[in-house]
C-alpha cells in the first residue's frame, strides 16, 4: 500500500539555525520558509536524490511542533511521511486493520498541496507516520 518514502521530518527549535546547518555545513539546497497554518508549522524542505528532509518550526504556541519541542527541546525526528496512491483507500483499509488515524480522520492540504493524513505513533512501532496522496 505505501509508496516511496516522501520525506523525513525533523522538528528543529531554531528553524534558521537548522537551515543554515544543511545549507551551509551540509551544501544542501534548502527551499525557503512556508507558513502552514492550518497545521501550525512552518516548514522548510531540504532536497535531497532520492527524498526530502523536512524541517519543522513551532507556528504559534499551540502549534504541535511546539507541544514536541517542550517534550524533545533540542528537537528531532517528528514523523515518517509515505506516499499513497489512493488516500481515501489507504485510510479506509488501515482503519478496518485497528489503525488510528488522528484529527478528523479526513484528509487535508499538506506542505506539497496533496491531501495528507496522519496516522497515531502507537499503532506503528512508536513513529508518527504521515500519508501523502502521490
Amino acid at each position: 500500500m505505501i509508496g516511496r518514502l516522501n520525506h523525513v521530518a525533523i522538528a528543529v527549535p531554531d528553524l534558521a539555525a537548522a537551515i543554515a546547518t544543511y545549507r551551509d555545513t551540509l551544501g544542501a539546497n534548502v527551499s525557503a520558509i512556508v507558513p502552514q497554518p492550518e497545521h501550525g508549522v512552518d516548514t522548510v524542505f531540504v532536497e535531497l536524490p532520492n527524498t526530502k528532509i523536512e524541517l519543522l518550526g513551532a507556528l504559534g504556541e499551540e502549534s504541535p511542533i511546539a507541544r514536541f519541542l517542550q517534550r524533545n527541546p533540542d528537537g528531532g525526528i517528528h514523523h515518517l511521511c509515505y506516499e499513497v496512491d489512493d488516500i481515501v483507500a489507504a485510510r479506509d483499509r488501515l482503519k478496518a486493520a485497528g489503525a488510528r488515524v488522528l484529527g478528523s480522520g479526513e484528509p487535508r492540504i499538506g506542505a506539497h498541496g496533496k491531501p495528507v493524513l496522519f496516522l497515531h505513533p502507537k499503532d506503528f512501532l512508536g513513529t508518527l507516520v504521515e500519508l501523502e496522496q502521490a
